[in-house]
């Protein structure tokens, strides 16, 4: 019946509905016009005046109700005939991958398959039947589940109205002003509309960024619209929805998030800085208007302590991609600020280098960066790797919806991390299913975890680190020495004087180890022999804590050449790149 089936013919029944209740709406406010507002403002007094008055007031009452009653019905229709079209675009989808596969369905959804040959019994590489069976059975049974349910609800509102049509429920003035009273109405429009089925269609969180980019375009356009307008922090920040989408809703989930921390009371620390952010973002997207290249809000939230993703160029039709991850201190007004300036100087100096290529650059910020006073050994102990973990997943997924979401031949995609945020993209790339970069860069690196730069998904000569010789990050010690330097030092000092140093320092070699010096806080320094990675130049940077976010600010030749070879990487000139001896 599922796959017969001709839903559409509900929006004809919908359009009708629509049709009917305009008419209704303009008999109304012909019969109020004309009718009820003369009679009102006649000047007619006295009892019969008053009798009159009520009885047309009724009328109105009624007139109203019906025009709101059968304009809800449309709608229901509509949403109906759209959970069908899906469940069945699933299903035929389903039956035509069977049937090219030699599967046959019988009309009840049961599937079966001819027993393997002795040929494909003995071939290990031979389809798994079983399994492809299986899945295509579980497809078939979830589009004839999601009809039987849109058939339920549907039916199940339909007959509500009919009740009240047949009851004169529909038609009680009373009803109607309850419906139209704003304190009321959110309880009403539930009980009366329900649960929006096309939304209750997305796939669950656990589905991939390409099922959902599917769900999403498989949905019409004006429904699109309907669900960013209605649920802008549903789709605004599902991995899969094209950027455009996500852009939009996420625009107004932001002056949603503004508006409702602005009219609390006794904000929180982090709800403050949040509020900050959130105004950051706005203030930058107004300034990108008009401006080359557009900016995109592919992310935005109030959890934990912020989250906000823009995109300088589309990253869907663009042909090379940068996803740049921050670190130690990020904040979500950096989104608007500082880390947006990364971003968009990144697309610049790999526009430079290639005009011909379109470029997306982003800065991405999913996840809560360790906030801490310093940069030391104590402050990444502090730190951890518990949100490089977390972010790394989320980063994970944030790159697969960038694959799911691009049109065309897929972009050349570049990871970039700094800071502790290398060692959330080295996270990333570690977990299971890896990331789906072609180049990864990781600049100003305490380590990703990794004892190799193959460990983290790509072939070692994709691998780019930028190292100055003056950031304190990039030659964190180990924990074996980091520990070993501190019980070195305080023997020293409980025994004080010339003994005390020889004594403590060498008791602190001991303990540290030294087998390895090349060995960060978070593993195997990235731009070490050992890592195996290509190490760019850049320059040596000031002493002190500056040098460690000055990989932007280098680009003429004079101070180094980190922005220029990051644009080179960028942009799939690799081969252009100025190296650097490895440590």
């Amino acid at each position: 019946m599922l796959r017969d089936a001709d839903p559409r013919r509900l929006f004809g029944a919908a359009d009708a509905y629509a049709a009917l209740a305009d008419a209704i709406g303009d008999d109304t406010e012909q019969w109020r016009a004309g009718v009820d507002n003369r009679v009102r403002d006649s000047g007619w007094t006295g009892q019969a005046a008053d009798n009159a008055r009520q009885s047309l007031a009724r009328t109105t009452g009624k007139l109203t109700a019906a025009h709101l009653e059968l304009a809800r019905i449309a709608p229901v229709l509509r949403e109906g005939a759209e959970a069908f079209v899906l469940a069945q675009a699933d299903l035929r989808r389903a039956l035509d991958e069977a049937r090219a596969g030699g599967f046959e369905v019988a009309d009840d959804g049961g599937i079966s398959w001819p027993p393997a040959s002795p040929g494909e019994r003995h071939d290990p590489d031979a389809p798994d039947r079983t399994r492809q069976g299986t899945d295509l059975r579980d497809r078939i049974g979830e589009a004839l589940n999601k009809a039987a349910h849109a058939d339920q609800v549907t039916a199940q509102r339909l007959r509500q109205y009919t009740t009240d049509a047949r009851t004169g429920a529909g038609l009680d003035p009373f009803g109607s002003a309850m419906r139209l009273n704003s304190a009321v109405l959110s309880a009403v429009l539930s009980a009366v509309a329900g649960e929006d089925l096309v939304l209750s269609g997305m796939p669950g969180q656990n589905a991939s960024p390409t099922e959902v980019n599917s769900w999403w375009k498989g949905l019409p356009a004006d429904e699109q619209q309907r669900l960013i307008k209605e649920h802008p922090d549903r789709i605004g920040n599902r991995d899969g929805i094209p950027t455009p989408a996500r852009d939009q809703a996420n625009r107004i989930h932001l002056d949603q998030m503004v508006n409702d921390l602005s009219s609390r009371q006794n904000l929180s620390d982090w709800d403050k800085k949040k509020l900050e952010g959130f105004r950051s973002i706005q203030g930058r997207l107004r300034d990108d208007q008009g401006k080359q290249p557009p900016s995109y809000l592919m992310v935005i939230g109030d959890q934990g302590q912020g989250r906000a993703a823009i995109a300088y160029g589309n990253p869907d039709t663009a042909d090379d991609v940068v996803a740049y991850v921050p670190g130690l201190n990020t904040e979500v007004k950096n989104m608007g600020a500082g880390d947006a300036n990364r971003a968009r100087d990144l697309w610049q100096s790999a526009h430079d280098i290639d005009p011909t290529r379109k470029t997306a650059s982003i800065a991405w910020l999913g996840y809560d960066a360790p906030q801490a006073k310093g940069i030391s050994p104590d402050a990444l102990a502090v730190a951890g790797d518990a949100r490089a973990k977390q972010g790394g997943e989320a980063y994970q997924g944030f790159l697969q919806g960038l694959r799911a979401s691009h049109e065309g031949q897929p972009a050349h995609l570049t990871a970039l991390g700094h800071s502790y945020g290398s060692f959330t993209v080295g996270q990333a790339a570690q977990r299971p299913g890896g990331i789906p970069a072609d180049d990864i860069i990781l600049v100003g690196s305490p380590g990703t975890g990794a004892q190799k730069a193959s460990q983290l998904g790509v072939d070692g000569s994709h691998v780019w680190v930028g190292a100055a010789e003056h950031d304190p990050v990039s030659h964190l010690p180990s924990h074996a020495e980091a520990k070993g330097i501190g019980i070195g030092a305080g023997i020293g000092g409980l025994l004080g004087g010339p003994p005390g140093a020889v004594l403590g320092g060498f008791i602190g070699d001991k303990i540290a180890g030294h087998s390895d010096p090349h060995e960060l806080w978070f593993g195997q320094d990235p731009a070490s022999s050992e890592f195996g990675a290509h190490r760019f130049d850049v320059a040596d940077g000031p002493r002190g804590f500056q040098s460690h976010s000055d990989y932007w600010n280098q680009g003429d030749g004079r101070d180094g050449h980190s922005l220029r070879n990051m644009g080179m990487i960028v942009s799939g000139h690799g081969d252009r790149v100025i190296g650097q001896d490895r440590r």
